[in-house]
């Protein structure tokens, strides 16, 4: 029985036994009180707040520019729509890159003010990790390519072909774990390495280019539904495409209004 047919919101207890029982799960990115709604409906456990908002929903060049407001904006929406999902905050570049008590606040606001039950954290923050769990506030980890760090990195690029890199990225793994971190999203590494990681961790992880061997998966919304446009990466898998069936949607309304179709009597008072 899937945690939504218990009539229950999902804890992080429920993600946590999904590793237990061996159980796979998803998780999908949510912006909005429809989406959040329709996903809920769907049985999704897991909603992340992404900060890819910048670039599906905003039109920002990449994650770096979302401020915490509009991150803050996204997850109420969020929360709104769900009432069953355990909904996951973003914190956005530059909200916990100063000082821990700065960090701590922001968080705090996830939480109190946006309604999230929990926040995502960029890289290695081990430190950090253990002082928002201390506070209450449960952290889901992220490792590999952290689109944050896309200007460090040189781009979006496969993290962890280097011997060297992918032991320090399992040591990382084991030490947000030893933190308090509850789940680890691991994005864009060879699919060895997240085996590897799944394996090291009694915590789940969640993989986006990571592999078949992770505990979950998690896909942004625009890009599962297809509304993205342009080249995709490798491991996106669109599972419908309805950007072309919006745009021959809008067509057919422009059609039909230009010929006087559309009001017809049926839609008239």
């Amino acid at each position: 029985m899937s945690v939504h047919a218990q009539n229950r919101p999902v804890s992080i207890l429920d993600i946590q036994a999904f590793k237990d029982r061996g159980e796979k799960f998803a998780m999908l990115t949510a912006y909005d009180y429809s989406a959040a709604q329709i996903l809920d409906e769907a049985g999704v456990p897991l909603l992340l707040v992404g900060d890819s908002l910048g670039m599906v929903v905003l039109g920002y060049d990449s994650t770096v520019q979302v401020t915490m407001e509009e991150m803050l904006h996204h997850t109420r929406a969020v929360r709104r729509g769900a009432e069953k999902a355990l909904v996951v905050g973003d914190m956005p570049f530059g909200s916990y890159h100063g000082s821990e008590d700065e960090a701590v606040a922001n968080a705090v606001r996830f939480l109190k003010e946006a309604g999230a039950n929990a926040v995502k954290l960029e890289g290695p923050r081990v430190d950090l990790t253990r002082r928002l769990v201390e506070a209450g506030i449960p952290v889901m980890g992220h490792l590999g390519l952290t689109p944050q760090a896309v200007n460090q990195l040189g781009g979006f690029k496969v993290q962890g072909r280097d011997a060297a890199v992918a032991d320090k990225l399992v040591a990382d793994a084991v030490a947000l774990q030893d933190a308090g971190a509850f789940a680890l999203v691991l994005e864009g590494i060879p699919s060895a390495l997240g085996t590897r990681v799944t394996e090291a961790l009694d915590i789940p992880t969640i993989g986006i280019g990571a592999g078949a061997d992770t505990d979950g998966q998690v896909l942004v919304f625009h890009d599962f539904l297809g509304l993205t446009s342009g080249r995709l990466p490798r491991f996106v898998k669109q599972y419908t495409t309805l950007r072309g069936e919006i745009v021959d949607a809008a067509k057919a309304f422009q059609a039909e209004v230009a010929s006087s179709d559309y009001p017809g009597p049926e839609h008239q008072y």
